[in-house]
């Protein structure tokens, strides 16, 4: 294949990528907001009623890189947020869901953000890895770069 068509290609995946986020933040909010995350030992219920309730954002649970796929084909879903340190989640749940959800913007919480995890979230294109135990300020501040980002929306703004 030549470097002109490789180019070419590149720049109509952009376009395409492009016009699909247009086509998802066409407000400021969006209409329903769902976050998926997978479930995991952790804070989830403080995160609900500080961060999402709050909002008026729907916080669904995954126990399983198939049913988060499952999720994901009957709801739309907004990002996402896996546990890397599950054992039936984690960075190839990430792997394994890109495959199907190219788009789908995930935050990576981790006991053990060594360079090696952060690396390999990188090349997963994962919006951040957070550290555990998560501080819900620094989540909502992630959020909000995220949802201001990605669906021009500032609902995670204070």
């Amino acid at each position: 294949m030549t470097y002109a068509l490789m180019h070419l290609k590149a720049r109509l995946w952009h376009k395409i990528c492009s016009l699909l986020d247009g086509m998802v933040a066409q407000s400021k909010h969006p209409e329903h907001i769902n976050v998926l995350a997978s479930e995991a030992n952790w804070a989830w219920p403080l995160a609900e009623r500080d961060l999402f309730r709050p909002r008026g954002i729907s916080l669904l649970m995954a126990k399983s890189a198939d049913e988060f796929v499952n999720i994901l084909r009957n709801r739309r879903i907004h990002t996402a947020i896996i546990d890397t340190d599950s054992t039936t989640a984690g960075l190839a749940a990430i792997r394994a869901i890109r495959i199907e959800y190219p788009l789908l913007p995930f935050i990576a919480l981790s006991s053990q953000t060594e360079t090696d995890l952060l690396g390999r979230a990188l090349q997963l294109n994962v919006f951040a890895v957070v550290d555990k135990p998560v501080d819900m300020e620094i989540l909502r501040e992630l959020l909000n770069r995220l949802f201001v980002k990605k669906y021009h929306s500032d609902i995670f703004t204070r």
